[in-house]
């Protein structure tokens, strides 16, 4: 019980209100987005339309390409979220003058270096579920690839031998969950800028994890993009 006793009653809220934007979000953007358009369903959409007319294609090279690209995406965060986390636990090892540099700055709270400590840990804790949902989705499209290999040839499907659809929607099914779970990714990149403020202020905090909401939700169900691919 004595870990409750080292940060105050403001920052647990914080903390709270924080955990419950983001994963509140996630299942908000999930379920909500099966009624409303969302800009990963509507791209699901295009995803089932690609994956049709990979069916009449032979050989299925271009098709191959687009799995690459799409997969370079998350293998780059992934990457990037491992040099990240390494620079968080160098942070670690000089959290003294890290912490001075924010006592320095005129608007920012004073903490103990161990409030400093767990909040560099939260950063931590926060990219490591980030670089294992993009080193899935990196994995899921290996599978996609393998789904787009196994395609029957275009005269299997003429002649009924095979479901033209069943392939496709299979297939597009798999690539969706590999850009659902890159989005998770994503989406915890955006909330560690909201425990970035956290470090000047609790209330920054809670003011930056409802910004981080407003502008995932403005993205993904109001954006210009969204409305030019439902169109």
């Amino acid at each position: 019980m004595q870990i409750f006793t080292l940060l105050p009653w403001s920052d647990w809220l914080a903390i709270a209100w924080f955990f419950l934007g983001w994963m509140g979000y996630a299942w908000f953007a999930r379920h909500y987005g099966g009624k409303r358009s969302s800009l990963l369903g509507t791209t699901n959409r295009y995803r089932h339309y690609w994956l049709l007319q990979a069916t009449a294609r032979d050989p299925r090279v271009i098709d191959g390409i687009i799995t690459q690209n799409l997969s370079s995406t998350p293998a780059f965060f992934s990457s990037t979220t491992i040099i990240i986390i390494g620079g968080l636990f160098a942070l670690l090892g000089t959290t003294d003058k890290a912490a001075e540099l924010v006592r320095e700055i005129p608007f920012a709270v004073r903490t103990s270096v161990l409030i400093f400590d767990l909040k560099v840990l939260l950063m931590v804790a926060v990219f490591v579920y980030a670089f294992f949902r993009f080193s899935w989705s990196m994995r899921q499209y290996t599978f996609v690839a393998l789904l787009i290999g196994s395609m029957p040839s275009p005269q299997e499907f003429e002649v009924g031998k095979f479901d033209r659809e069943a392939f496709a929607t299979r297939s597009s099914r798999m690539v969706g969950l590999a850009a659902e779970t890159f989005n998770d990714g994503l989406r915890a990149y955006y909330f560690s800028f909201a425990i970035m403020a956290w470090f000047f202020s609790t209330f920054a905090f809670a003011l930056a994890t409802a910004v981080v909401v407003l502008i995932l939700y403005n993205r993904e169900f109001n954006s210009d993009v969204l409305g030019v691919l439902r169109d």
